[in-house]
């Protein structure tokens, strides 16, 4: 399992009107925690007023880590029909947050399942879902001599350079697909070259 699948840009305001109350769709690709709370601090922001910000998160290659939060919703009426959508889609590293502001009329638990389900499903049928190959970082040290070689290596893997440090003993980052993992080890072993993923 070296592919997950996720949305490649951002979804914004998706509304939904229920009984007075709006609620708006945000769907966003993110790749950690910090990433989570990044876009939830922006978004309460940008909705200061909102009544709610409830959301679900899944990272990870199988959605090992998520969350579903209510935010002052009752128990189980937001966070969760948000997370079964993004189970429902297959996709991870994703945030859906559902923005609420209150309309005067209370909808009931069953009313705020569906709409938080309804806002969720509506803002991921506008998202595009792609198929990402899982990348793994690489830190690789050598002579300055050997740079046409590690260069035409890290070609011949599709390797990204992250960056590159031209001295005597030269460094270089890149990224690879986390497939190919094992071949590029066991080349740079052939060469007797000092390297380690990050």
């Amino acid at each position: 399992m070296f592919e997950f699948q996720t949305i490649n840009q951002s979804v914004e305001d998706i509304l939904i009107k229920e009984k007075g109350s709006k609620f708006i769709g945000f769907a966003y690709p993110v790749n950690s925690e910090s990433d989570v709370k990044d876009q939830l601090n922006q978004l309460k922001e940008r909705h200061p007023k909102a009544t709610h910000h409830c959301y679900a998160y899944r990272l990870g290659i199988s959605g090992e880590n998520y969350r579903a939060n209510d935010d002052g919703e009752p128990s189980g009426s937001a966070g969760l029909p948000i997370y079964n959508q993004l189970l429902a889609h297959g996709i991870t590293n994703i945030l859906v947050i559902v923005v609420r502001y209150y309309g005067g009329t209370k909808l009931g638990v069953g009313g705020l399942v569906k709409t938080y389900k309804e806002t969720a499903k509506m803002t991921l049928e506008e998202a595009v879902i792609i198929t990402k190959e899982l990348e793994s970082d690489l830190e690789i040290k050598f002579k300055f001599s050997q740079q046409n070689t590690i260069f035409t290596l890290l070609n011949r893997y599709d390797g990204k350079i992250l960056n590159f440090d031209a001295q005597d003993l030269c460094a270089i980052a890149a990224r690879i697909k986390t497939s190919q993992k094992e071949s590029i080890s066991g080349e740079l072993s052939e060469m007797l070259l000092e390297y380690h993923f990050l």
